[in-house]
């Protein structure tokens, strides 16, 4: 096996790898869960006067 042979195995290997990748991104299955992690951001929530205090306390900034 050639040098140019194996770069052309090579490359059908990660275009199969990356075809792969986008049908499971785009897959049925997959959208509820995707849809969750995106949506988990706003699932807290935050005492903003608290943290606001304490992160003006640790980075030393004054105002």
């Amino acid at each position: 096996m050639d040098f140019a042979t194996f770069n052309g195995l090579y490359t059908l290997f990660l275009i199969v790898i990356f075809v792969a990748l986008i049908f499971w991104a785009y897959s049925k299955k997959q959208k509820k869960q995707f849809d969750d992690i995106a949506n988990s951001i706003f699932d807290e929530s935050q005492d903003l006067t608290n943290t606001d205090g304490e992160n003006r306390k640790q980075s030393g900034v004054k105002k």
